[in-house]
């Protein structure tokens, strides 16, 4: 990360979280990198827990503890325009279905959140690495079940090195409440574009994918382009 700040010069900044820790927390951090002559902090940065009330009366299927990967919440401002990003990495676990807990408890906080914060008319974004096997299966339904919608112009990108071309998964997502849903900010930003970054042919060299996948990631950079609707 310090070498890359120093390649991208002085016009960058980046603010991230402190190392996870426990058995689960693989120990990561989750950080935005930005261009501070496009976007600046509006001031809120905060990670989301689970209240220890809710812990207390978990029905089947549900979350029981902590996320295992506090999700990062930071607000931007850019052109007029306020958004907040909700970046998180969701458990991987020794089978799919160990995902849905945590899947529903991110779709069900960010949803209350959104409620909350509607009065301030915030674009609000979850994105990351919600390690989703498939469309339509426990996983995804879990993941949209309080309405949030995954950018359609990802949904048939590979999302890691190792997809086989149409037998990818679905592990990354960017995603967005819109119209119709109760008391949630509606996006007032028009998404317009979107794809992934990749970088196999520039970096692989001799190396195999799996060599190069510890040295980079074996994940695709997915993004997705916006527009300020005028007027």
């Amino acid at each position: 990360m310090r070498y890359l700040m120093k390649v991208l010069g002085e016009d960058w900044a980046f603010i991230l979280t402190d190392v996870t820790e426990g058995k689960d927390g693989n120990p990561e951090r989750l950080a935005f990198l930005f261009d501070t002559r496009r976007v600046k902090l509006s001031g809120l940065a905060c990670e989301l827990v689970v209240p220890l009330e809710q812990e207390a009366g978990v029905g089947p299927g549900e979350l029981d503890r902590q996320f295992a990967r506090t999700p990062y919440a930071v607000s931007f401002f850019s052109q007029g325009q306020t958004f907040t990003l909700v970046t998180l990495h969701v458990v991987f676990g020794d089978h799919a279905p160990e995902r849905v807990p945590e899947l529903r408890a991110i779709a069900q906080w960010l949803a209350g959140w959104a409620e909350q914060e509607f009065g301030w008319n915030h674009n609000l974004f979850a994105l990351g690495d919600f390690n989703i096997d498939r469309v339509g299966g426990p996983l995804f339904e879990a993941f949209t079940s309080t309405g949030l919608v995954p950018a359609p112009q990802l949904a048939d990108l590979p999302r890691t090195i190792f997809d086989d071309p149409g037998a990818g998964h679905f592990y990354d997502q960017i995603a967005w409440f819109t119209q119709g849903q109760r008391n949630r900010p509606v996006l007032t930003l028009d998404p317009i574009a979107g794809g992934h970054v990749d970088f196999v042919p520039e970096l692989q060299r001799e190396g195999t994918l799996a060599q190069l996948s510890f040295h980079i990631s074996d994940h695709y950079p997915m993004w997705v382009d916006f527009a300020i609707p005028a007027g």
